[in-house]
């Protein structure tokens, strides 16, 4: 699912930096890109413009942490909520379970340990900011049907 390019959104007024530079990574980072820029009730929106400092348990130094999206939108009741998003497959979200210590193993125990160390960074820079954050999976993007 590697698919990459430049989104030239339809409200360009509505992008936070630069609109004529928006990349996006996943098809699944596209898809969350076109309902920002469409969507009416999101206000404004920027695509990693903004960086959140953690620390990594697996090397033990300070990273930058840039999440996906960072948008702001005006709910029913005309309050206007902001939202730090992280899309990411939902296997990354959930801690790797195996007997046996293969090498896909390690890396999927090292990409889950450091994603859970940024999302903790991100976490509580939110709640001194006010925002919430959030992981958008294949399910919440509407890709694929709850497994649950």
């Amino acid at each position: 699912m590697s698919y990459k390019g430049k989104f030239k959104p339809t409200n360009p007024q509505k992008y936070v930096g630069d609109p004529t530079n928006i990349i996006y990574r996943s098809s699944w980072e596209l898809k969350a890109m076109k309902y920002f820029d469409m969507n009416k009730n999101v206000l404004n929106w920027s695509s990693e413009e903004l960086f959140i400092p953690y620390h990594s348990p697996v090397d033990n130094k300070q990273h930058r942490y840039f999440p996906d999206f960072l948008i702001q939108v005006k709910k029913k009741d005309d309050l206007i909520e902001t939202y730090l998003i992280e899309v990411k497959p939902s296997v990354q979200t959930q801690k790797p379970t195996q007997k046996r210590k293969t090498a896909r193993f390690l890396r999927e125990s090292i990409t889950y340990t450091v994603n859970q160390a940024k999302w903790r960074a991100a976490d509580i820079f939110c709640q001194k900011n006010g925002w919430k954050f959030i992981i958008l999976t294949e399910y919440e993007l509407g890709i694929k049907k709850s497994h649950k």
